[in-house]
């Protein structure tokens, strides 16, 4: 292609002042695009305007660190979609890996190189108009507190650089084949936080700590151990065990060692030689790796475990539990016969069964889900997630013998909580006591599950799907609320269920809000899969195979292909940390309401926690954090941490969870109870002898069904002394609230209120106080002054200081 010689003049030049731009702003001598492109023009001469606004900032002492992300990742975006355009064959197929992209891919990849340039040039669009307003003086920022990587240390209940406390952001699975030390990877932009999967591993290691650390003669290979050892310690991370492959020795030994197997558990976690093997490795590496700064952020004992035991296609299809191994079924007749007290008889009428003894008892797996809330389903379910707990037990006893302060966490899967599932062996209050950390991978998604076009109860109402995120975060924070907490694979910018190219950047910044005040400290977003070149990471070159059936498809439509999203993700955690001790004050309120939780009912119950949903959604949007109350919970927290616990629809409960409640009724609490129905049976549906009763405290038990929002009405004034002191009236066209608060008194009198908004509507709000004093509201994101009376878009986040105005 001939181009006019004016043209070059005017191309040549534009590109210099990019360049010079780039390498004024971010120290870095950026990779020449290509610019024959009108879009790639525009954000060239949009680079230039940025840098002379940042430059004119900096002389008047205004932080830029912000804009310094948004010029490298224009930089490295542009130069992405340059990558894209030039091999459209390797773009369509990783297209295609993605089902809903499967019969589109080649159009998409023609298109994507435009789509990022565009989002490019809009991203900047909005860097130059924030910049402007702060420059004018129309708003005002706080500077970032940016993290020393090298330094964050645990606190007491979160994580702390130069003495302030951050919230760390990173990706999981991020360029595999690049070296911790590659500054295009490793950075303030996208994170650096070290870890053990830095190498193109075979798909059955994947990590440094993995099954083939161990030979059969019982000593460690030295050669994958370097690979440990070998972990750059220069910054913070974690190490993870990685868990689906097994040796051939062992299998040779054992041939029942893939016997129960899961998804990224691949062998039988009763089998003795396993937990030999895996004892050894787990003490071992401990040692080696004790005191070292990449094991600050814990070492995380399982990837997304779980053990789905009811016959379905999906188990069949990927082979999970699909039989179980003689170890399995003695350590379920060992926990039969413990249940049972050893007496067969109240087993068989329990099961409707004939066994002559516990050594004769038999089960069927993969059960059938027509067994739910029959004994039998609730006797291996709760074995199932027993023996889960001991695995876990074993591996951390064994860690902390080689290492006495290894932290700890599991990445757990929080809809295995907030679903009604409960074959998947995962008690997530008994997991997440066990470790000093708390662990998951929790997912938000602001459209449908792809398999699926059927509408969603969430879309009636808000903006994106939060259950799973909200409900489990309350749950955990409740179960270990002085634990530091890791989402280790933050599913919020996509997973393998949904993806959206169009990804709002609002949605970005409210999810994280909504997240981090729920107590996330760290995330691991999933996944930066782009080397510097703009290549897809080594591991996803070529044809692709993958025992994770999700894994080839996951770079379609996500961040790697979305520069407006990739930068959010940064620009909300630069700010989350800059307004960090606010957000850590709003996390110490109380948690005045209680939700009773039993797993026996979750156990016997196909829609426990639908129900339970209905309750936790009425009680929300009220001005504090829901909370959550189980039996260990009242046994081993101050119960004055509470006002009340609640209970709605939980017929089973077990005479332990029974004696629970009545000790803190006993003690002067408060329980509400929907009715006579609830805490009425024992795990095998069988009537309690005793009912609760008042003892030394207040048992209100309510009549005629009442709704989740009688309920809440009813609860809300029996805890009216523990309310903010004002309400927060909301306007937004529907029946149903949508914006989520919370308010907490500071020591000079004043209230820091947080406002997110997870409607679908916008919203009309007024702070509403019970006397007429005049009082001033402040947005401390804007440093403006809003008044009582304000509006807050779908999506929309507010962080606001209320004080009187004659300051008392």
């Amino acid at each position: 292609m001939r181009m006019n010689p004016s043209r070059v003049v005017v191309v040549l030049g534009m590109l210099l002042v990019w360049a010079l731009a780039l390498e004024n702003a971010c120290g870095e001598k950026p990779v020449v695009t290509q610019v024959e492109n009108s879009l790639v023009e525009e954000a060239v001469r949009k680079t230039g305007v940025l840098n002379e606004k940042m430059e004119e900032a900096k002389a008047k002492g205004i932080d830029v660190t912000r804009e310094e992300s948004t010029l490298w990742f224009a930089q490295q975006f542009l130069k992405f979609a340059d990558w894209d355009e030039s091999h459209p064959s390797e773009v369509a197929y990783l297209f295609a890996q993605y089902g809903p992209y499967e019969q589109q891919s080649e159009t998409l990849a023609k298109e994507i190189p435009e789509f990022q340039r565009r989002m490019v040039v809009e991203t900047l669009d909005q860097a130059i108009e924030t910049l402007s307003k702060v420059i004018s003086g129309k708003i005002q920022r706080r500077p970032v507190n940016k993290i020393d990587w090298r330094n964050v240390k645990v606190g007491d209940n979160m994580l702390v650089s130069h003495g302030k406390p951050v919230f760390l952001y990173d990706y999981f699975s991020k360029s595999v084949g690049r070296p911790l030390r590659d500054g295009d990877v490793y950075n303030d932009h996208l994170g650096a936080i070290y870890h053990g999967g830095e190498n193109l591993y075979p798909p059955e290691y994947d990590r440094a700590i993995n099954s083939f650390l161990l030979k059969e003669n019982r000593d460690l290979d030295l050669e994958l151990l370097r690979e440990v050892t070998g972990v750059d310690d220069t910054n913070v991370g974690f190490l993870l065990y990685w868990m689906q492959g097994i040796p051939e020795w062992v299998e040779k030994r054992e041939p029942e060692v893939r016997f129960g197997r899961s998804t990224f558990t691949g062998f039988d976690i009763d089998n003795p030689l396993v937990k030999e093997v895996w004892g050894t490795i787990a003490r071992e590496t401990g040692a080696l790796t004790r005191g070292k700064r990449v094991t600050r952020l814990g070492y995380i004992l399982a990837n997304e475990p779980h053990w789905h035991s009811i016959a379905s296609n999906w188990t069949r299809r990927t082979g999970e539990m699909q039989q179980i191994s003689s170890y399995t079924l003695e350590g379920f007749r060992q926990w039969l016969r413990a249940k049972y007290s050893g007496d067969i008889n109240r087993l068989n009428q329990n099961w409707e069964t004939q066994f002559l003894g516990f050594e004769t008892v038999q089960i069927q797996i993969p059960i059938s889900a027509q067994t739910r809330g029959t004994p039998v389903f609730y006797d291996w379910a709760r074995y199932n997630m027993d023996r889960v707990i001991s695995w876990y037990a074993m591996l951390q006893g064994e860690l902390r013998k080689g290492n006495p302060d290894a932290d700890t966490h599991i990445k757990l899967i929080p809809h295995l909580y907030t679903d009604d599932d409960r074959a998947h062996g995962i008690d997530i209050e008994s997991l997440t006591q066990l470790t000093s950390i708390i662990g998951d991978d929790a997912k938000t998604r602001p459209t449908r599950r792809n398999y699926t076009n059927a509408p969603e109860p969430w879309e009636q109402h808000y903006a994106f799907f939060w259950e799973e995120l909200c409900m489990s975060y309350d749950f955990m924070e409740s179960v270990a609320p002085d634990s530091i907490h890791i989402n280790s694979e933050s599913h919020f910018l996509s997973a393998a269920r949904w993806r959206k190219l169009d990804l709002s950047t609002q949605y970005v910044k409210c999810v994280y809000w909504l997240a981090t005040l729920h107590g996330m400290d760290a995330n691991f977003a999933w996944f930066w899969a782009r080397d510097p070149d703009g290549s897809p990471e080594d591991r996803l070159e070529g044809e692709l195979n993958f025992a994770d059936l999700a894994l080839a498809g996951s770079f379609a439509g996500s961040v790697n292909q979305q520069p407006h999203i990739a930068n959010a993700y940064t620009q909300v955690m630069l700010d989350l940390n800059s307004f960090s001790e606010e957000v850590i004050a709003l996390r110490k309120q109380r948690r005045p309401l209680r939700l009773f939780h039993s797993e026996t009912s979750a156990i016997n119950k196909r829609s426990h926690m639908t129900e339970q949903f209905a309750l936790y959604e009425a009680m929300f949007f009220d001005g504090f954090p829901v909370g959550f109350a189980t039996e260990k919970i009242i046994k081993t927290q101050d119960n004055a941490s509470w006002d009340a616990i609640l209970i709605y629809r939980t017929p089973y409960v077990t005479v332990a969870e029974l004696n629970a409640l009545q000790s803190y009724l006993d003690q002067g609490g408060t329980v509400i109870v929907d009715g006579e129905k609830s805490l009425a049976k024992d795990e095998y549906g069988n009537p309690h002898a005793k009912r609760l009763e008042a003892g030394q405290g207040r048992l209100v038990v309510l009549e005629n069904n009442p709704s989740p929002q009688q309920i809440r009405d009813i609860a809300l004034r029996d805890i009216a002394i523990s309310m903010p002191a004002f309400a927060l009236v909301e306007d937004n066209g529907s029946d149903r609230k949508g914006c989520r608060w919370q308010a907490v008194k500071q020591d000079d009198g004043s209230y820091l209120v947080s406002i997110i908004n997870l409607g679908k509507h916008d919203a009309d709000l007024q702070i509403v106080f019970d006397h007429d004093k005049p009082v001033s509201v402040t947005n401390l994101l804007t440093g403006q002054v809003v008044g009582t009376d304000l509006s807050l878009d779908s999506q929309g986040v507010a962080l606001l200081k209320i004080h009187s105005q004659s300051g008392n």
